[in-house]
């Protein structure tokens, strides 16, 4: 319940990595999220520090990351943050930043895409979503508010 959601505007660094698990697919990809600032004294745009983090995407969301991202691409990463402090190699106090992803997607302000619904291995029927006719109320309804003692549904208008 009380996880840090972030959003994370960066490129990808490392290529999906793309796994088939027990509990469904799985994907991997380090994003580099490099800060930019007005250098006053040079007049112009200057890089700042780069922040590293590693993305983790299951299920569709893992098998749609892995094949639609490579490396450099612009890309907008919203998840739960982790931050974890291990010991590597000897060496206490290492830390990494994962972010369990939410969504991923393009970052349409720096270029463009085209968005390919992806097609599930196992079609059911769909059911009927379309939109009610608004302007009649269907007949069963005006006889049930009527013996409520409510008002009949007012005709739609014609202009």
């Amino acid at each position: 319940m009380n996880e840090t959601m972030v959003c994370v505007v960066g490129n990808v660094a490392t290529r999906p990595v793309y796994r088939e698990m027990a509990s469904g697919p799985a994907a991997r990809f380090r994003v580099a999220v490099t800060s930019r600032y007005w250098d006053r004294e040079k007049s112009a745009w200057a890089d700042g520090h780069t922040n590293f983090f590693t993305v983790w995407a299951n299920r569709q969301l893992a098998t749609n990351a892995a094949a639609s991202l490579s490396v450099g691409e612009p890309v907008i990463v919203q998840g739960r943050l982790k931050v974890r402090t291990e010991t590597r190699g000897g060496q206490q106090g290492w830390m990494s930043a994962d972010i369990d992803a939410v969504a991923i997607g393009h970052d349409l302000a720096r270029g463009t895409t085209a968005f390919r619904r992806a097609q599930r291995p196992e079609q059911t029927a769909v059911p009927d979503r379309s939109e009610p006719d608004w302007d009649s109320a269907p007949a069963d309804t005006t006889a049930a508010n009527e013996d409520a003692g409510q008002k009949p549904p007012r005709p739609a208008m014609v202009t």
